[in-house]
């Protein structure tokens, strides 16, 4: 465990040693499940982890960082923290923490909290102007690093409220893919912990302590979409008490043959016909 700084530590009291051992050492298993099954990391990767300050993003960094000892292949990491010029926002504390954990690093000053207010007008979300532009500079910030792979803290929980959004608001059967290519090609986004609880991350979080900043955008905004999926999601778990991982593995267990989306239909027929023995 890194010194821990004391100015916005989490406060939430830490379970015992052993308890808190077994987590991490779960969450570990499951990331590097997750790496493997999907190859999010390959021999000279360098990727820029996305330190947003969050619970998710603080655990990632870390995982991977220690994972970096035993891993099979070579790879380097250069954390990457954005301040978006928020009101009342203090970095003392995640600056000391990267410091600590003596990984490569760079806090990046930009006032994208003014924009987001400009653009979000009218009672509008500031989801989407704040994630554009987080992404934009997270790009640029890349490529200087000279990284070509992002890697972002999006967990087993945020894949699932996408699908539900998705599917309520938006009549599109979509939800997170483990990564992708982005559209000119530059970079590849990862997302090691996209099978990790969120329940899990917060209890680790708590454990270790991380200088949590909250963000006063969308953290600040009530009635959204996102937080309809996530109540819709904890009803359902009340009668379905494992229903979150039923949900995931839905997701790993897709029957292109059994949907309407006519594409996909013929893509499916068509790769049957190249691969007879798929079924």
């Amino acid at each position: 465990m890194i010194p821990l700084p004391l100015l916005g530590e989490t406060t939430e009291a830490p379970e015992s040693p052993e308890t808190a051992s077994r987590l991490r050492d779960r969450l570990s298993r499951t990331m590097l499940k997750t790496v493997g099954e999907y190859q999010l990391i390959k021999e000279g990767d360098r990727i820029l982890v996305a330190v947003s300050g969050g619970k998710d993003s603080y655990t990632m960094l870390e995982l991977l960082w220690e994972a970096r000892k035993k891993a099979p292949v070579d790879f380097e990491l250069v954390a990457v923290h954005l301040d978006q010029g928020q009101p009342g926002y203090d970095g003392r504390a995640l600056a000391a923490w990267l410091k600590a954990l003596e990984v490569p690093h760079e806090i990046v000053h930009e006032d994208t909290y003014s924009i987001v207010l400009e653009q979000a007008r009218d009672n509008a979300t500031y989801c989407a102007p704040c994630s554009r532009l987080r992404r934009g500079i997270l790009y640029s910030s890349a490529e200087r690093h000279r990284c070509n792979k992002l890697a972002l803290g999006h967990h087993r929980d945020d894949a699932l409220e996408t699908l539900f959004m998705n599917l309520l608001y938006a009549g599109r059967l979509q939800a997170m893919p483990a990564r992708y290519r982005t559209n000119d090609g530059r970079f590849e986004v990862i997302r090691p912990l996209l099978e990790c609880a969120e329940d899990d991350l917060a209890r680790h979080a708590a454990n270790e302590r991380y200088p949590i900043i909250p963000c006063n955008l969308c953290g600040a905004q009530s009635g959204l979409k996102r937080d309809r999926a996530a109540e819709l999601l904890a009803t359902l778990e009340r009668e379905i008490p494992n229903v979150r991982n039923i949900m995931l593995s839905a997701l790993k267990n897709v029957r292109p043959s059994h949907l309407l989306d006519v594409e996909v239909a013929e893509a499916w027929e068509a790769s049957a016909h190249k691969y007879p023995a798929r079924k």
